[in-house]
């Protein structure tokens, strides 16, 4: 393992995107564990895609987590899918975690919506009313963080959850994973926690293996810190831990050191 620092973001780097997701979960789990011997309880968002996948078995596999006394929160959803569609990132984190341990509460986006709005306001509520210990995220192809693509990216959003339409490269992204078959069926419009409603949790950890990231990490530690790359906005908070395998490495090379 490789561990370096760019600007305050510190950078693990893996052999493979099995032993970073480990690494990832052994770091987040000894976090956790750690902040409910300072308070009653955590609350942590999660991020659904399959970068994901790794780290959310680990966790899950965690030893001696009081999972009972975290709430969990995602990070992102579509609009216009019906509740038990496959492809909406609650029930991707039910199946990978929310429904795999006894969480205190499991606050999902979108869950009964009929209005926008609303639902933005009413989850920008419970995120303040249970302020966030934990954000574990990937990055985008695009470089976003959550949906929070480079055209609707704002450091100094004042908002926490907001709707957006996706880029092309997301949508492009989506169909990539495997999530639909073409870019025709992702749904244009979704929900997305800020920028700053992410960047405001005490940790971070951020999980970004495979190949077709690794364009992705290069402009996160390369790249002015602008809303161009938005992941690039990592790199100013003081307790976030980027871990990347030797696949999404491949193009940074070993002199990056801030």
């Amino acid at each position: 393992m490789d561990q370096f620092t760019v600007d305050q973001l510190t950078v693990a780097v893996y052999p493979t995107r099995q032993q970073m997701g480990q690494a990832a979960a052994n770091d987040a789990s000894a976090c956790i564990r750690q902040l409910l011997t300072e308070q009653d309880e955590v609350n942590i968002i999660f991020a659904a895609a399959a970068s994901q996948n790794e780290f959310l078995t680990a966790l899950v596999a965690a030893p001696q987590i009081d999972w009972t006394r975290i709430n969990a929160f995602h990070m992102d959803e579509y609009t216009g899918l019906p509740k038990d569609h496959p492809q909406r990132f609650g029930n991707f984190l039910h199946e990978k975690i929310f429904g795999r341990v006894p969480f205190k509460q499991v606050f999902y986006l979108n869950e009964n919506s009929t209005d926008d709005q609303d639902e933005c306001a009413r989850y920008s509520a419970l995120l303040e009313a249970h302020r966030t210990d934990i954000t574990c995220m990937g990055i985008g192809e695009n470089t976003h963080l959550a949906f929070n693509d480079p055209h609707v990216a704002n450091f100094n959003d004042p908002y926490l959850v907001k709707i957006i339409d996706l880029d092309e490269p997301c949508k492009q992204q989506q169909v990539n994973d495997g999530c639909f078959p073409s870019v025709s069926e992702v749904p244009p419009i979704a929900y997305t926690l800020t920028i700053p409603a992410l960047l405001r949790a005490r940790y971070i950890f951020c999980m970004v293996p495979g190949a077709n990231k690794a364009a992705a990490v290069k402009h996160t530690l390369v790249e002015a810190i602008t809303e161009k790359y938005p992941s690039t906005s990592l790199r100013t908070h003081p307790n976030a831990k980027l871990y990347i395998d030797e696949d999404s490495a491949a193009l940074i090379g070993k002199g990056i050191n801030a």
